[in-house]
């Protein structure tokens, strides 16, 4: 994955710089693996997985994604900023210690750092990730948005048939498949912004209507973050009913998961996406469309720190809810049972 050495950034440094000083305070408590390099002209850029926790990879597992698209930095930023204060707590907490000899967390804050560095949707190679992966939409998708392979000089392109996938994307699919998919149960969630002026929270699929198999997993989480968390502001529901997309990277994976596990009550995979609806900032702050990333990210500071505040409660939750999901799941987890010895 090669750019000529004249390329010019024109994207924000400052999160690959953040990232860099946070992995040296990871490491007090964590692993950091290096999990692969992007070249970018003169520059090499590495895409880090972060690792909290037990060894035992049937442990139950939360997973925290972000920058897949280059230019959807608020992401990286969410999940930053609700790691870097859990290394602080972890060092006072005797409680919090306890839960992760028990879970694991882990996480790829940065997985397209070379269209961050270059302030672009796409990689380097000017391949959307989250059309990338071989899958292909059954329904109504839209031109051009739902991903094409026309040229790689217009947004959302796929790639071309038959290539392999983007370095990026195949990391991605690989620190999933190593750390997450031997667990009893895990659920990812990778942030992005950008659509609507709602926050959504999506379960798949992306790739068509179809029933996802473990929907009253999906349906008993919904209820559970309503209880614990009355107020929230997600629209919580399946991405196809917002649109279809050919090539989503978390449709593949689970499609692995299946293949590993099966569709079994014992191991459980949910993927989440948290698509923050940034179309209310450019309402309230119009003149964002003239700063780079505007339509993706909030510029003003008290913007910002209301968004850092506002989804950490949601991913408190999801990962307390891994760590407890025998005690929320074991109605189903009984009933599962019951109907696989009464056919």
């Amino acid at each position: 994955m090669k750019r000529s050495a004249k390329v010019k950034r024109t994207g924000n440094w400052v999160e690959l710089q953040s990232l860099s000083s946070f992995l040296n305070k990871w490491k007090d408590i964590g692993r950091v693996r290096l999990l692969d390099e992007v070249k970018v002209g003169d520059q090499t850029l590495p895409i880090h997985g972060l690792v909290l926790g037990t060894d035992d990879p049937h442990a139950p597992t939360f997973g925290l994604f972000g920058g897949v698209h280059g230019l959807e930095r608020v992401g990286t930023h969410v999940v930053l900023n609700y790691l870097a204060p859990l290394i602080e707590q972890y060092r006072w907490d005797e409680s919090l210690r306890d839960t992760f000899r028990k879970m694991r967390l882990v996480s790829i804050p940065i997985v397209n750092p070379g269209g961050m560095y270059l302030g672009s949707r796409s990689n380097p190679n000017g391949v959307d990730i989250m059309r990338n992966a071989p899958v292909e939409a059954t329904g109504k998708v839209h031109p051009i948005v739902s991903g094409h392979r026309i040229s790689h000089r217009l947004p959302w392109y796929r790639g071309q048939t038959g290539q392999p996938m983007e370095a990026e994307t195949q990391t991605l699919i690989n620190f999933v498949r190593d750390e997450m998919l031997a667990s009893e149960f895990s659920m990812a969630l990778d942030v992005h912004s950008g659509f609507g002026v709602r926050d959504r929270l999506w379960w798949p699929f992306s790739r068509s209507a179809e029933t996802f198999p473990y929907l009253s997993v999906v349906e008993r989480f919904r209820d559970e973050l309503k209880a614990t968390h009355p107020f929230h502001v997600y629209t919580v529901e399946p991405q196809h009913a917002s649109y279809l997309i050919h090539g989503d990277p978390w449709d593949y994976i689970f499609d692995e998961h299946t293949k590993l596990a099966g569709v079994r009550r014992d191991r459980i995979f949910i993927p989440w996406c948290l698509e923050m609806g940034s179309w209310t900032w450019l309402k309230k702050n119009p003149k964002q469309l003239f700063f780079q990333g505007g339509i993706f990210n909030p510029i003003l500071p008290h913007r910002y720190n209301r968004i850092m505040r506002r989804h950490r409660p949601l991913l408190d939750i999801m990962r307390q809810l891994t760590a407890n999901h025998r005690h929320w799941l074991a109605p189903q987890r009984e009933s599962a049972s019951a109907a696989g010895a009464n056919p």
